[in-house]
């Protein structure tokens, strides 16, 4: 006799075949909700996606035409890697709600290329070039990098989901401070009073507003925010009225890619920084979704960065990785659909190929934003405290895997020029608190509960509780945590 399907729960008993099979994650949502909570994912990770091409076109000498090309060829790409990601195609793509845009990991060692280039004009194409062998390499280490799941048990995940939320959190405090550092009323109290209000707002929508509108607060503290500048001259509209309507992003519109090994060498390195930040970045969203990411999931998720990363600099694009302040908006809202998230790469792609519609989102007013952001942000250190809290931290093998691992993680965000005299190559992945964090706790989490296991597993009480005795039912939750 053949055995019955199993259901979840009781309520799943008598539902349709497809309703007991429906993860949250696979959810389509209606037409409104999708469009606004895809919205909100773009507003929360526009800044960071115009970021690098900004810089590095600027370091290139590129006119403000040619910047606003390379901007839109971004976001018309991190599109792309999105819908990779979120829909997938064959072994592909993650099929988890997770938004992918430009890392700003290779932000440096592309000034590094643009500085020994000799000709500028050539700068751009040698970077591509890299970017497109670094993204094949990627895509084909992908199944055997993703291997390395097993390592990434509570003790580690937690640590590194905590470390994402607290490198993040000096983002939005500099978006708060406002758009450029080297401005005399940077830091001024209009552009922190503007923070404040956002935050409040969001906070005030979150705790007394329900449904719909607790779920969008973000995007409507966003929009409340904007208003309130407009008094204050803080709110520029120039970019929507000098933005063309439509444009496309013309494949190698600076150049052939050309192939520079010592250029090459360098983006691969930065692709390994990604792969490992996507791998916990993808650990940690499994977490909030409640569908965690095993071997197979992160394989494909890191298939999705590097053949995204690979196909970008055909339309004039960076590497791609994924953004881990979406897992923020994630955690939040509490909507997992990755359809919403595909919606925003909709949205992305649009604004690609419409810089008037690009123009819209970069009207938000740069402190709005660092208001936001440190809801977002701080929302993703809070998932990983809590998944923390299942790390079996009666163990003082473990408490000393996150004591050390955040301490490592956190010295690029307190102390930015610790590793000063390291070769840049070096920087490129300690100046990353994440990956730092990252191999810390996964090396210690080797040594201390894989190798030589059985020494020394004694329970032992909690650091800030000095004599608390551990009971037998104590000990049965710290169960296997390596």
């Amino acid at each position: 006799m053949a055995a019955k399907p199993q259901v979840r729960n009781a309520q799943d008993a008598g539902s349709a075949p497809d309703d007991r099979e429906t993860h949250p994650v696979d959810e389509t949502l209606p037409p409104v909700k999708m469009l606004t909570s895809g919205l909100q994912h773009v507003a929360a990770m526009y800044a960071g996606v115009v970021a690098p091409p900004l810089i590095v076109g600027a370091a290139v000498g590129l006119s403000g035409t040619e910047l606003t090309f390379l901007t839109g060829a971004s976001l018309f790409t991190a599109g792309l890697a999105t819908f990779l990601q979120t829909l997938g195609v064959w072994k592909i793509g993650a099929r988890l709600p997770f938004v992918n845009g430009v890392t700003f990991a290779g932000v440096a060692p592309m000034l590094a290329i643009v500085d020994t280039t000799d000709d500028k004009a050539d700068a751009l194409p040698v970077i591509f070039g890299a970017i497109i062998v670094a993204g094949l390499l990627g895509f084909l280490a992908a199944p055997w990098f993703s291997r390395l799941v097993r390592f990434f048990p509570p003790v580690v995940t937690g640590t590194v989901i905590t470390l994402i939320g607290v490198s993040l959190l000096p983002v939005a405090f500099g978006w708060a401070q406002g758009p450029n550092p080297q401005a005399e009323d940077y830091g001024s109290t209009t552009f922190l009073s503007l923070a404040a209000i956002t935050l409040v707002v969001v906070l005030l929508l979150r705790r007394f507003t329900r449904g719909f509108l607790k779920q969008i607060a973000v995007l409507v503290g966003l929009v409340i925010g904007t208003v309130i500048a407009i008094p204050f001259g803080v709110t520029d509209f120039s970019p929507v009225t000098e933005a063309d309507i439509v444009g496309f992003p013309t494949p190698f519109h600076f150049g052939g890619p050309q192939f520079a090994l010592a250029a090459i060498i360098s983006m691969c390195v930065v692709m390994l920084v990604s792969m490992t930040e996507s791998t916990a970045d993808m650990l940690a969203l499994g977490e909030i979704v409640e569908r965690p990411a095993d071997e197979k999931t992160i394989a494909a998720g890191l298939r999705a960065d590097t053949l995204g990363s690979a196909i970008s600099p055909l339309f004039n694009g960076f590497m791609c990785s994924a953004f881990a302040q979406n897992i923020g908006l994630v955690a939040m809202t509490r909507i997992r659909s990755r359809f919403v998230v595909a919606c925003g790469g909709g949205f992305l792609v649009l604004m690609g190929l419409s810089p008037v519609a690009a123009s819209l989102i970069s009207v938000v007013p740069r402190p709005v934003l660092g208001g936001a952001g440190v809801v977002l942000f701080g929302s993703v250190a809070a998932s990983g405290i809590q998944t923390l809290v299942k790390a079996g931290l009666e163990k003082d093998n473990n408490v000393l895997i996150v004591a050390v691992s955040l301490a490592v993680g956190i010295i690029p965000i307190t102390a930015p020029e610790f590793y000063h005299a390291f070769p840049e190559t070096a920087k490129i992945i300690l100046d990353s608190g994440i990956s730092t964090g990252c191999v810390a706790a996964v090396v210690l989490n080797v040594v201390f509960n894989h190798l030589g296991r059985g020494r020394d597993d004694d329970e032992v009480t909690a650091p800030m509780e000095p004599g608390e005795d551990i009971s037998g039912s104590h000990t049965a939750k710290a169960a296997h945590v390596h």
